[in-house]
């Protein structure tokens, strides 16, 4: 048993209940374990801890895991190439990394019909970075239009990756602005109001921010697994 890793694990989850019950936050807020270049056994203990979700980047490697652990929920949160949309469709449960409509669009065409709908998140670029992918938050509007009628997936809400802060205030402004950014999307399509209910946002640096600003689920991945 890897004492060190289900400690490290155990922290986390005490690090997000005591943001919630200092701060009076009643939602409850998802732990995402994100598990990319570790091991099954390392998932498996994890597993066996309690923990069910797990992220994973890279699509080969996660395959691997998914065969072994089936029971388990599976969320791709990595960069997303046209050719890989194919596997990620039929293997995954949840899509965190949804930066263009050609992915959706795929996605939706390849999911298997007998697996129900893909439940996927749009991610925005909040910070405005020409290094990284997303659609603007200008964006935003357009792409939840032309994406919540494909036939095969359930638009649950937005994802962001912001530029790193080691000041509080400045860490809460960009998720600050994706909670905006929800709201706005419940308004302007009320009928998907209620399905629209997922913010993943911080990690392990900025999980407290994060969660201030209404995160609805969180993906740690050093402060559980340790340093990659």
């Amino acid at each position: 048993m890897n004492s060190a890793l289900l400690q490290r694990y155990q922290n986390v989850l005490q690090r997000i209940e005591d943001i919630r019950r200092q701060q009076d936050i009643t939602r409850p807020v998802k732990l995402l374990a994100v598990s990319k270049t570790k091991p099954l056994a390392d998932i498996e203990a994890l597993a066996e801890a309690g923990q069910v979700a797990f992220g994973e980047n890279y699509v080969q490697e996660a395959l691997e895991k998914i065969a072994r652990r089936p029971d388990l929920e599976w969320h791709f949160i990595g960069p997303i190439q046209s050719n890989k949309t194919k596997p990620i469709a039929e293997h995954f449960q949840w899509v965190h990394s949804v930066d263009r409509l050609k992915i959706a669009q795929r996605l939706s065409a390849q999911r298997p019909p007998g697996l129900g709908k893909l439940q996927i998140l749009l991610e925005v670029n909040v910070s405005d970075e020409d290094s990284k992918a997303g659609f603007r938050p200008q964006e935003v509007v357009a792409a939840t239009e032309a994406i919540i009628d494909l036939p095969n997936l359930t638009l649950r809400g937005l994802m962001t990756i912001p530029a790193p802060s080691d000041s509080l205030p400045m860490q809460r402004q960009p998720f600050h602005q994706l909670q905006g950014l929800l709201d706005t999307l419940r308004d302007r399509f009320p009928t998907q109001a209620n399905t629209l209910d997922t913010l993943s946002m911080g990690m392990s640096a900025d999980l407290e921010a994060a969660i201030l600003e209404g995160s609805t689920l969180v993906r740690i991945g050093t402060d559980i697994f340790g340093a990659r």
